[in-house]
């Protein structure tokens, strides 16, 4: 089997844009907040679904998103429905996901596409092409014959490939929408692979949003993809690639700030005087010097369950004579 050989030359432009990222990313973890805050990267997911979806004409709204996830009743067509549950068990996998494995891909999609079409987990065997959000074809994908050899081969070259993670990831989502390896679900497969091999390199990735600026740039997104055919290389989709994932770090840093913003000094003290096991209510109440338990759980515990920075032991009876508290 021949190597893959993906065409993109490493430009002034790229390295630029590479350059701003690792500095934003700086930033980001300088602030530290993202892995504390489970409801910031619950709603970073939630972003991350929708938008990927949304990129796929389905009509459900973030709301609503978050709302079938939370298994909450919604009133919506039942296959825009079963895409959320799909994308969120999928996107549940990036954490301990082997992203250099092509038959891991096979699994991730049969996740993904689970009651939506007949083949899942399988490369296609018909001939596909990708459309435009008008509904113009702009490319038709690799034979499909020739799409189980390609994509081990692809494969190969990611695992081998010595280029930064952030070119490498852009050139590999390239590359696989030009082979097309699924008869249905290679765009959202194609986003959340590269946010995959992302939070493979750097774990923050998990919960950075980036479908989400994709799908405000949607025709960028699909001009980047014509232009690198018709150019031949993948360099117009690397770079919009880059500036999109430079915003949506940006964009992530801000969400982050903003958020502590709004953790009030009470809850800081909170956090503060936890220790790294869970304690109960009378413990924390004593530490903090109070006496009032409504005051307590007004202005300290409750803003903080909301806040998803402490949980409870035992969350289905939050009254319970035995619960107790543990930070997040």
């Amino acid at each position: 089997m021949d190597k893959y050989n993906p065409p993109y030359d490493i430009t002034d432009d790229m390295l630029v844009l590479v350059s701003e990222i690792m500095e934003q990313l700086g930033h980001l973890n300088a602030i530290n907040d993202l892995e504390k805050l489970p409801r910031l990267r619950r709603i970073s997911r939630i972003k991350s679904i929708h938008s990927s979806l949304a990129i796929e004409n389905n009509t459900l709204t973030i709301a609503q998103v978050e709302d079938v996830i939370n298994g909450k009743r919604v009133l919506g067509p039942q296959e825009d429905i079963q895409e959320v549950k799909n994308a969120f068990e999928a996107y549940k996998q990036i954490k301990n996901l082997d992203v250099f494995n092509v038959d891991k891909l096979l699994e991730v999609h049969a996740v993904m596409m689970k009651g939506l079409v007949a083949q899942v987990g399988q490369f296609r065997t018909t001939q596909v092409g990708v459309y435009n959000s008008n509904g113009k074809l702009i490319h038709m994908g690799t034979p499909q014959e020739f799409v189980p050899v390609q994509m081990i081969a692809l494969f190969d070259w990611l695992k081998e490939s010595k280029s930064n993670m952030l070119i490498k990831s852009s050139v590999f989502h390239y590359e696989f929408e030009f082979i097309h390896p699924f008869q249905d679900g290679n765009g959202r497969m194609g986003r959340l692979w590269q946010t995959a091999l992302l939070a493979e390199w750097k774990s923050i990735f998990e919960w950075i949003p980036i479908e989400s600026i994709i799908k405000d740039n949607q025709q960028q997104y699909y001009d980047a993809i014509k232009k690198s055919t018709s150019e031949g290389k993948s360099n117009q989709f690397i770079l919009f690639m880059l500036d999109v994932i430079n915003k949506a770090i940006k964009d992530i840093t801000k969400d982050t700030r903003n958020y502590y913003h709004h953790i009030n000094n009470q809850i800081k003290a909170l956090l503060d005087i936890m220790e790294n096991y869970t304690m109960s209510a009378v413990e924390i109440m004593e530490l903090l010097g109070l006496k009032s338990r409504d005051g307590f759980r007004k202005n300290y515990l409750t803003p903080a369950l909301e806040a998803g920075l402490i949980g409870m032991t035992i969350p289905e009876k939050p009254t319970s004579k035995n619960q107790r508290y543990f930070k997040l």
